[in-house]
């Protein structure tokens, strides 16, 4: 399968190096040049404008986002839907506020584009462990785009769902992002608490 990829940062050049490794191929954006050239260097098709990308990929395209949330994701879609067809997809894979993505998919709707919102966990260490993947948008548009879920997933059967409509993927990331946080919290504070008391002389780093 095929893929557009914007957004060449951390994760998405190592997301696209990981579909790179699972045989798909997949065409890379970002402003920066130096970060088209190091994924083209990795077996990528790099493209240095939208137009160029969209291009480069033919119908019905996926077009997958791994920009910051807020208005750049408004701007890129924006700057994206005069160049696309009808039936092609964007993926946003961002931590885009769920009712941002409902407003967003309803409006690509209307023009006959799909958006699927994929809450994407893993970090760097994705490239070699696998991602964890929490999707949601319409079932027949995700069910195409299942390849590219089961190269980036840790193994083709497990580490991603389909979790419901829009707006679904990226409110359980939300879930997800806030009981990762919590934990944390609670670890930082039990060390915190076990530092203090010296006369144990706890060795906290075992």
């Amino acid at each position: 399968m095929e893929l557009g990829m914007i957004g060449l940062g951390r994760m998405g050049a190592n997301m696209t190096e990981r579909l790179l490794r699972g045989g798909h191929r997949v065409v890379g954006h970002d402003r920066s040049p130096e970060a088209v050239q190091r994924v083209v260097a990795r077996g990528a098709a790099g493209a240095q404008s939208l137009p160029r990308l969209v291009e480069q990929l033919a119908p019905p395209r996926a077009v997958w986002l791994m920009v910051p949330a807020g208005d750049p994701v408004d701007q890129t879609i924006q700057a994206l839907v005069p160049l696309l067809a009808p039936g092609d997809v964007i993926v946003e894979g961002g931590n885009s506020n769920y009712k941002d993505t409902v407003r967003r998919a309803g409006a690509l709707k209307a023009q006959g584009l799909h958006l699927v919102d994929v809450g994407t966990s893993g970090g760097i260490w994705g490239l070699t462990e696998g991602y964890s993947l929490m999707v949601g948008g319409e079932g027949a548009v995700v069910q195409r785009l299942v390849p590219i879920f089961q190269a980036l997933a840790p193994a083709p059967d497990r580490g991603w769902g389909h979790v419901g409509p829009s707006g679904a993927g990226h409110f359980v990331k939300m879930v997800h992002n806030g009981i990762e946080y919590g934990l944390m919290q609670a670890y930082a504070e039990g060390f915190a608490i076990m530092k203090r008391r010296a006369e144990f002389g706890l060795d906290l780093y075992q």
